[in-house]
């Protein structure tokens, strides 16, 4: 090329540049999303139009995200890890999977999300939070003349016979908070007795922990044990489940967000971390039939969102039951004492 030609070509050749050049610097995100397809795809999708980073969206249990992290440790995939209880992000961080991070968008957030930031040392912040409720299919319980529950002791009703469906504790995250929450209701020898008595009117024990509520509220069950919210949104599209609180107490979740340790686009991950810790963000739950308590203080407030504080919950120790080897010691005598029973 002549020098005349070059000077000729440089205005075209700058504005290409410039177009290029955000294009290159926005760059993409890799993500891992716990809660329901809808909310992470919309969620994903709001991110990716706001900023132009692409986002490359993975939907997930919170036990098989868990298995992944530590599976690609030495060569990270995933950029952040939105959703799925604290515990689980408290253990991952426990096995060096995570890396510390504290967002200047903290400020106005829930103590309670605040909360687990710090138990966490900075591994992770709570993004939303809901409690532990039995479900049952209205229809279905009347066809079958069978009564509602209203506590944990009524699930061993020998009525509800191959009527009650759960998550099993090696992919779900909520079955996980379901038995640490009966651990620390009572005692773990206790919390395993009546799981193995429970047992007897448990029909399957499902990969994720949505799956059971969503049986109930297709009436190929007549109950489940589910985050009340994953209810509300069944509820909410029209089909005929209900929920209630075990009169004992029941576990509640934080459920967090997590920047991967070695992710190859931390600066996007940091990016998507701030974005989602502002009311703009967290309102987009509910605008897809999602109704977890946000946890920013700014976030649209809606009746549908359940209202923890009309719940009786079990003091819950996230830090504890968030360790790797409690974890471990828990999944082990589920398999054990739980899992292995003949059905």
């Amino acid at each position: 090329m002549t020098t005349r030609s070059l000077l000729a070509a440089m205005p075209v050749l700058a504005a290409l540049m410039a177009f290029a050049a955000p294009a290159s610097a926005q760059g993409s995100l890799n993500m891992l999303c716990a809660p329901a397809a809808d909310w992470c795809e919309a969620i994903a999708a709001a991110f990716e139009k706001e900023t132009g980073i692409r986002v490359s969206m993975a939907r997930k249990s919170a036990g098989e995200i868990l298995a992944q992290l530590r599976a690609e440790a030495q060569n990270p995939r995933t950029d952040i890890w939105f959703g799925a209880s604290a515990e689980t992000h408290i253990s991952a961080a426990e096995s060096n999977l995570l890396q510390p991070y504290t967002s200047p968008n903290m400020e106005q957030l829930h103590p309670w999300a605040k909360r687990v930031h710090e138990m966490s040392k900075g591994h992770c912040v709570g993004v939303s939070s809901g409690a532990i409720g039995i479900a049952w299919n209205r229809e279905l319980l009347a066809r079958k003349n069978l009564p509602v529950p209203t506590s944990w002791a009524d699930l061993l009703n020998p009525a509800y016979r191959g009527e009650i469906q759960l998550p099993n504790p090696n992919s779900s995250g909520t079955a996980y908070t379901i038995i640490a929450g009966l651990i620390q209701l009572w005692d773990e020898d206790r919390a395993f007795d009546y799981l193995k008595r429970l047992h007897a009117n448990v029909n399957a024990y499902t990969r994720s922990g949505a799956a059971p509520m969503q049986a109930v509220a297709r009436g190929e069950t007549g109950l489940a044990v589910s985050f009340n919210m994953e209810v509300t949104s069944a509820a909410q599209a029209g089909f005929p489940i209900e929920v209630g609180y075990p009169a004992e107490g029941t576990p509640y979740e934080v459920a967090c967000m997590s920047i991967v340790r070695g992710a190859r686009n931390t600066t996007q991950a940091r990016r998507f971390y701030d974005w989602y810790l502002t009311p703009a963000a967290m309102d987009i739950g509910p605008a897809v039939n999602q109704w977890h308590v946000p946890a920013h203080t700014g976030a649209k407030p809606d009746p549908r969102i359940p209202d923890l504080a009309s719940i009786r919950l079990v003091d819950y120790d996230f830090a504890a039951y968030g360790q790797s080897t409690r974890r471990r010691q828990i999944l082990e005598r589920w398999d054990r004492e739980v899992g292995a029973l003949p059905r």
